[in-house]
């Protein structure tokens, strides 16, 4: 016979969105910033931009910018995965779910 775990009577209260939002952007934004100075580094934008869209007049400022929000959209998306995978199920398996 298997054993029935006890149902936790406290969970810990939703945090307000805000609060959600924050703490998948802020970090994402500092990491977004360290992969921008590492690649831009090594990579010119300029150079990238004759390798990808040679046919496109994007200045190097303007590679700079592109860069740094892709990479915030990879990190932003990082985390928000890893905050989807850490919610507790108990929040989402109720009581009559088993």
């Amino acid at each position: 016979m298997p054993a029935i775990l006890p149902t936790p009577e406290f969970d810990h209260p939703p945090r307000p969105m805000v609060q959600r939002v924050g703490a998948i952007l802020w970090p994402s934004f500092f990491a977004a910033g360290v992969a921008t100075m590492v690649f831009f580094a090594f990579v010119d934008p300029l150079a990238l931009r004759d390798m990808t869209f040679p046919h496109l007049a994007i200045s190097r400022g303007t590679g700079y910018t592109v860069g740094f929000f892709t990479f915030w959209l990879a990190t932003a998306s990082s985390s928000l995965f890893t905050w989807i995978l850490l919610r507790p199920s108990s929040r989402f398996n109720g009581p009559g779910s088993r």
